[in-house]
């Protein structure tokens, strides 16, 4: 059996999960974040890699001996963070309960360790993978060591070496000799970059060759630094080069991968509040796991080509026969409007796929793509049959094109679906990440089949054989997928929320995407020649306020204009100097002139590239139309989102960002844009869930909201509410939902911090039920480890405290903004789904396409628009019944920005 060796760097992958993941806290308040990372990535490693020892190597107490080597050794690294440092000792007790070795050596690094133990390991006959994101560890490359990064989940061997960097293992040190490594704060030779470093080496092979021959050197600073800086070039090397020798007394047998101490993880994992990973747990204790056998079992698949007239004939009497198939579609491009399918993959029995190309390279025998098309479409037809798959939505849109369209009585579990409702909060819910998270297994990566870059192949280069193993074994995962996926959504009573709500969504989602929206190319074209005139007269302004031209979007620049040059006050500072982002920017827009051009350049600037430059790459040749992706696995809270383009993004606070949406208009000059926007739906889904009857009096009496809410702030007659007073209430009525804090708040309205915690106390005091609904929410979430929404939805939250104190942290924020925003999200999907299946139920010409925010569009002949806004608001305001009506405007108009 191949020993596999793989040995971690803990402070790397400690450092890089902290800052990756944002903050989490425990039940009682201690900071996750980082445990939960190098959790999952330990998890990762043990039961995804194939390692058969593991190795946590640590940094030892104390200066180390490169301190004593050069005294600005890592002096310019910070200290750790107080939130990361807390949680150290509890990532070492993970670590223990998995039943990992620590190895450190007193006065050496984590580097030095992994250094030692590699050369020991590859001379006992392992093959080594080093986790660590360090680049000094890339010295130790060779042909049984290979760099693995959790992040890419990739690693980095010496082809990849020799890609990145131009340079043999050998090299490396010779390299940041030359090179330095601001990391560490080994210095190099000042002004020799990678380029130069690499060809100096590819001419003299070692650093004491470059050095020898630096008077040979072309480039006279170069040359001038090397004999210089020559002595500061060996040290830099020696401070790079990793010690694979320390007296470091370990058996490998302490290594070797063994059972967990599963009633720690369960006690620690329970104290962290990782629900999910504490189920997991403990569901291996009780045995409800599979073995390693019957894991093994469960990955054996057989694929079968179907590429004769003969074999479909027979194909077609056994698939005539099912009632649940799995149907995979390979194709020409992951843009579903604008796919060809290459191939069928089909499974309907655990274990055995079946695969019909109908397109291939030259010579390899397929089908006819229209009998293939005959053959499916009254078994798609057909209601009593259930079609799965991975991201369904995708086929659904290929097959339309091909006048095949799948109701949804007959679509069963999307594994990508399910999988959002069991783990909202995961960043994944691809078809690798869930047969890894569901199934303990590794499925073929595509790369595999049609290569990266610049000599990627397209799906109908690949050979039949190949191309039918990687589509059969994926509709087999995603059959099985189906089945598991289904189960645990039962078993965690998310299945009503499933098959209700977000399987009826699908088809809606299909009609949206497939019908897309015109836009007026030219229209575009106008506004951005208008930008690019504006953005013209700012960069004069900014020179001349600047008193010098400089690379206004470079950061460094900028910073020297307005910290050095200006004198400008320092607002927040971040690793390469004093920050100017937006938020500084508009801080220091009242002490000087600059700041506000800046601002209104990168707003007019990402304006134009975004969207008015990018819009009409999007445009569909074949039907003049954008097809936006709406992504219904991306947001934690339930929200769609969309992609190319992104339309929730669509600037709507200024009048520049509000005219891109003139040129989205009707695909027919005698159609009209319909437009509903639900009227303050979150307010009134807060005034449903908290029974507050002062809210819900001013929903159901028809009152301006934040003028009823000002009245009652200020203490005033809603008559006498001024538009100031309306805007702050305003504030804080959305405030509140997204439990802003008084300092957010102060901000946000530029008044004093006290000014704002005062109003946040009138608005709890005044409306009780709301201070009481969100104690009641957070206690709940605190309970159950997850917050929920109307439909039940639920989404992961831990950090609750059992009491708050003054202002929400972000967990309790985030959960209880989960609740509201979810809760509307739920709304808005069940009223698209009812809007839908009446439209079609009636025949109506009616087209969905676009959802965005609160927002549905739509559009319909003119003559129509009376009868459909009709419709479009009796469905809307009927998706639900809440405590306080709901109320939807309507406009209608030739363009998206007119219906406004």
């Amino acid at each position: 059996m191949k020993k596999l060796l793989y040995l971690i760097d803990t402070f790397s992958l400690v450092f890089q999960v902290f800052h990756a993941i944002p903050r989490m806290t425990a039940p009682k308040g201690e900071p996750t974040n980082a445990i939960f990372g190098f959790t999952r990535d330990l998890q990762h490693i043990l039961g995804q890699k194939g390692a058969t020892h593991v190795i946590l190597a640590m940094e030892s107490d104390g200066p180390g001996k490169r301190a004593e080597l050069y005294e600005e050794y890592k002096a310019n690294r910070t200290e750790m963070p107080e939130d990361l440092r807390l949680q150290i000792p509890r990532i070492l007790e993970v670590g223990e309960a998995f039943g990992i070795p620590v190895v450190s050596h007193a006065g050496w690094e984590a580097d030095d360790v992994i250094a030692t133990l590699s050369t020991r390991a590859v001379a006992d006959g392992f093959e080594v993978r080093i986790v660590t994101s360090d680049k000094d560890a890339r010295q130790l490359l060779g042909p049984q060591v290979k760099l693995y990064n959790c992040r890419k989940q990739s690693f980095l061997g010496t082809e990849e070496l020799a890609a990145d960097w131009g340079i043999r293992p050998d090299q490396v040190t010779c390299f940041q000799g030359l090179t330095g490594d601001a990391t560490d704060n080994i210095p190099g030779v000042p002004k020799i970059g990678p380029k130069t470093a690499t060809k100096l080496l590819d001419d003299y092979h070692t650093l004491e060759g470059v050095l020898e021959h630096a008077e040979e050197v072309s480039r006279k600073q170069a040359r001038e630094n090397l004999l210089k800086y020559a002595d500061q070039a060996r040290v830099s090397k020696e401070l790079a080069t990793l010690q694979t020798d320390l007296p470091i007394d370990f058996e490998w047998e302490s290594a070797a991968i063994s059972e967990p101490d599963h009633e720690k993880l369960i006690e620690l994992f329970t104290e962290f509040g990782f629900k999910r990973f504490s189920e997991e747990a403990r569901a291996t204790m009780q045995g409800k796991t599979n073995d390693p056998t019957a894991a093994a079992e469960d990955q054996k698949y057989e694929w079968n080509i179907i590429s004769t007239p003969a074999a479909l004939k027979k194909f077609a009497t056994q698939i005539s026969r099912q009632k649940h198939l799995c149907i995979d579609l390979e194709t020409t491009d992951l843009n579903a409007t604008e796919a060809e399918i290459v191939g069928w993959a089909v499974c309907w029995e655990a274990g055995t796929g079946y695969y019909l190309p109908v397109q291939s390279p030259d010579g390899e025998q397929t089908l006819d793509p229209q009998a293939v098309i005959d053959l499916f479409r009254p078994i798609l037809a057909d209601p009593k049959v259930q079609i799965s798959n991975q991201n369904l939505k995708y086929d659904l849109i290929v097959l339309r094109k091909h006048d095949i369209e799948v109701e949804t009585d007959s679509i069963g579990v999307d594994p990508m679906v399910g999988d959002y409702l069991l783990n909202a909060g995961e960043r994944s819910h691809s078809l690798d990440t869930l047969a890894r998270r569901h199934l303990n297994r590794e499925v073929i990566p595509i790369s595999d089949l049609i290569g990266k870059g610049k000599q990627q192949k397209k799906m109908f280069e690949v050979e039949v054989e190949k191309a039918a193993e990687y589509a059969a074994e994926d509709a087999v995962v995603a059959f099985q997928l189906a089945s598991v996926i289904g189960d645990k959504l039962k078993q965690e009573e998310l299945w009503d929320l499933y098959w209700d709500l977000e399987r009826p969504l699908i088809p809606v989602l299909v009609e949206m995407e497939s019908n897309g929206v015109r836009v007026n190319v030219e229209e575009l074209g106008r506004q951005s020649a208008a930008l690019d005139s504006r953005i013209a007269q700012l960069q004069i302004e900014i020179y001349e306020l600047a008193g010098h031209e400089f690379n206004i979007a470079s950061p460094k620049q900028l910073q020297q204009v307005l910290f050095e040059e200006l004198k400008l006050p320092v607002v927040k500072r971040t690793k390469t100097g004093p920050s100017t982002d937006a938020d500084v920017l508009d801080k220091l827009a009242s002490k000087h002139e600059l700041p506000a051009r800046i601002i209104a350049h990168r707003q007019l600037a990402k304006l134009k590239g975004t969207y008015l430059d990018a819009l009409p790459k999007l445009v569909n040749p074949l039907t003049g139309n954008i097809h936006a992706s709406f992504n219904q696995v991306v947001a934690a809270t339930g929200r769609l989102s969309s992609s190319d383009p992104n339309l929730q993004n669509i600037p709507i606070r200024t009048e520049e960002g509000r005219l891109v949406r003139k040129a989205f208009i009707p695909s027919r000059e005698d159609w009209v844009l319909v437009c509903a926007d639900y009227s303050q739906i979150e307010l009134r889904v807060l005034a449903h869930f908290s029974g507050d009857e002062s809210l819900q009096s001013a929903f159901r009496d028809g009152r301006d909201i934040h003028a009823a809410v000002a009245a009652e702030i200020y203490g005033v007659n809603e008559d006498d509410v001024t538009r100031e007073m309306r805007g702050v209430a305003k504030t804080v009525n959305f405030g509140v939902i997204y439990g802003q804090s008084a300092y957010g708040l102060s901000d946000t309205l530029g008044i004093p911090q006290e000014e704002a915690a005062a109003f946040i106390d009138q608005y709890l005091a005044r409306y009780s039920g709301v201070a009481e609904f969100i104690t009641e929410t957070l206690q709940k979430v605190r309970v159950s480890g997850y917050a929920e929404t109307i439909l039940g939805r639920r989404r992961e939250i831990n950090g609750i405290r059992p009491k708050v104190f003054g202002q929400m942290n972000l967990p309790e924020r985030t959960a209880f903004n989960t609740v509201i925003q979810g809760s509307a999200a739920d709304l808005i999907k069940r009223a698209m789904i009812n809007l839908y299946e009446r439209l079609k139920k009636e025949q109506r010409p009616d087209r969905m396409l676009l959802q965005i925010h609160d927002e549905l569009v739509l559009e319909t002949p003119s003559d129509e628009r009376e009868a459909a806004g009709a419709i479009v608001r009796e469905e809307m305001e009927a998706a639900m019944e809440l405590a306080v009506p709901l109320v939807v405007d309507l406009g209608f108009a030739q363009s998206w920005y007119d219906a406004k």
